[in-house]
């Protein structure tokens, strides 16, 4: 459960950085050597931000294009505000389901990230779907997906946040 109280500091956000960036191929000892701190201290901080929720996992990042699957596929959808949560939650038995988002405002409330075999699949899913109580809006391909650490996050950019608080 994520504790709003859990007080980030300077370090944490460095080690959020550092493990977003690349959080497969760096170690507590390397991100401890930039940061002139013990690798221990790493450890620790690591240890304490996954119990506080602030660090909720460590996601593959799969290119289902290049593992032989064509239609990676953003599936924008409705649901009842008083029961999106529930809905959004159920979608993630619904095979072929990868992620599902929450938004907060509008109509297209639920965005569902599928991959699907063909379309009869793509169409079973978007069935499923509409079974569990989400109205599919709209259908987009993905063709393909970038993301990049928070910029608060780092090092640069804590010290002239802070400089300006």
């Amino acid at each position: 459960m994520t504790d709003p109280e859990y007080p980030i500091d300077d370090l944490d956000r460095r080690i959020i950085y550092a493990l977003q960036q690349d959080a497969r191929h760096t170690s507590a000892s390397e991100i401890a050597e930039s940061l002139d701190v013990s690798a221990r201290t790493v450890r620790n901080r690591i240890s304490k931000l996954e119990e506080a929720d602030v660090i909720r996992g460590y996601d593959v990042d799969v290119d289902y294009e290049a593992a032989g699957y064509q239609l990676h596929t953003l599936i924008v959808c409705t649901a009842p505000i008083h029961e999106r949560e529930e809905i959004a939650q159920r979608a993630l038995d619904v095979e072929g389901v990868v992620a599902i988002r929450e938004v907060m405002t509008g109509a297209d409330n639920v965005h569902v990230e599928v991959v699907g075999t063909d379309g009869n699949d793509l169409s079973r899913i978007g069935r499923d779907l509409n079974d569990i109580g989400l109205e599919v809006v709209d259908e987009d391909l993905i063709r393909n997906e970038y993301t990049r650490p928070f910029h608060l996050f780092g090092v640069d950019e804590v010290r002239s946040a802070t400089e300006q608080s």
